[in-house]
């Protein structure tokens, strides 16, 4: 695949990093760059695994190239040890939209858990608040150098610990004050959605988004309950419904598959998976199916007609971007800036916005891409 000068990733003579994307699953604490964790924590007196950015992001790559969910997730100790206080918080969430920026993102939504960044005597408003200032930030940069960027927060609950509803009544509260939607996030398996049934409900009641991690390390179990107690819009990653597929058989060149009844569901009422192809390689989530790239059940999803999205999932361990991601992908299935564009459009259909925003993300889109 052809790399310009920048070594930017160009598709049909065109630089992909350059193109409107849109951003649906990605972690503020997995998107720290290792420079600012350095800085932070020297301020903070907290040692760390590697001497400068370069050899910490290698150390971040390595330790997350586990297989596992659970011991990719303990690579998460040392940024969320850097995001303790209002100003560590700002910091990062202010990277983290300049980092947006750099990667083409036109609309993006930053998912983390307040819940996680209370032991320096933080409170959960004081976190959100205090995230929701670096954002403003990072947008205001943006725009004062000629970028228009937008980014909402996801607020998440930790699905193994018992402050779900608690956290689902601040999401509802900033809503309109930077807060889009709702999210659970940590150990899948063991801990369904149907555990956190009462938080959900609430967010019901008050007609506030939701997505839900489910189909990353459970499996089909886990989906339905996101979608039948979550009600959950989108399912994060939910890379697993492929087990509710099956083969049947060839009809001449097509590849005949029978669906289940959620598999089909899923599809059919085009319920968005946010997936995430490095990550889904790191954590197993797709080891039913093989441990390449070329495994992954991203294609057949696509070409089935299920509404996939990309995205990165935690850039710092997985050491990516959107661009990269798109890039691995166009060079693996042969994909062209239609397809590349399909996913963008899938994702601004998707994004927890006002109908009438969707359409103006749309369009921002449909012209980056020259249509």
């Amino acid at each position: 695949m052809p790399i310009d000068q920048n070594g930017d990733t160009l598709i049909g003579g065109v630089s992909l990093r350059s193109l409107p994307k849109v951003s649906l699953h990605d972690h503020l604490d997995g998107g720290v760059r290792p420079a600012t964790i350095i800085e932070l924590a020297e301020a903070a007196g907290i040692d760390v695994p590697a001497p400068d950015a370069a050899a910490l992001g290698a150390w971040f790559a390595r330790q997350s190239d586990s297989g596992s969910l659970v011991e990719y997730l303990k690579t998460f100790d040392l940024t969320l040890a850097v995001m303790q206080t209002r100003e560590g918080l700002t910091r990062v969430a202010r990277d983290f939209v300049e980092d947006l920026v750099a990667d083409g993102v036109v609309y993006g939504e930053v998912r983390w858990a307040p819940e996680q960044h209370l032991t320096a005597g933080l409170s959960l408003d004081d976190a959100v608040a205090a995230v929701q200032e670096g954002i403003a930030q990072g947008e205001d940069a943006a725009a004062a150098a000629g970028s228009d960027i937008r980014v909402g927060q996801l607020i998440s609950a930790m699905r193994h610990t018992d402050r779900a509803l608690e956290i689902a009544r601040l999401a509802v509260s900033w809503r309109d004050r930077g807060a889009v939607g709702f999210d659970i996030a940590g150990p899948e398996d063991g801990f369904p959605p149907s555990r956190l049934r009462e938080a959900f409900d609430y967010l019901a009641s008050e007609f506030f988004p939701a997505t839900v991690h489910a189909g990353e390390a459970a499996g089909l179990d886990s989906i339905r309950s996101a979608l039948l107690d979550g009600r959950a819009l989108r399912l994060g990653h939910g890379v697993r419904i492929a087990a509710d597929l099956e083969f049947a058989g060839r009809e001449g060149d097509d590849v005949q598959v029978r669906f289940g009844d959620l598999s089909r569901w899923v599809r059919d009422r085009e319920i968005p998976l946010e997936l995430s192809p490095s990550s889904n390689l790191q954590t197993g989530a797709i080891a039913a199916w093989g441990t390449e790239l070329a495994d992954h059940p991203f294609d057949l999803l696509y070409q089935l007609g299920f509404a996939v999205t990309v995205n990165v999932d935690n850039r710092t361990m997985s050491a990516t971007s959107l661009t990269r991601e798109l890039a691995l992908l166009a060079e693996t299935f042969d994909y062209d800036l239609e397809d590349i564009q399909a996913f963008q459009l899938n994702a601004a259909a998707a994004a927890f916005l006002p109908v009438e925003e969707r359409a103006e993300l749309i369009d921002v889109i449909a012209t980056g891409f020259g249509d």
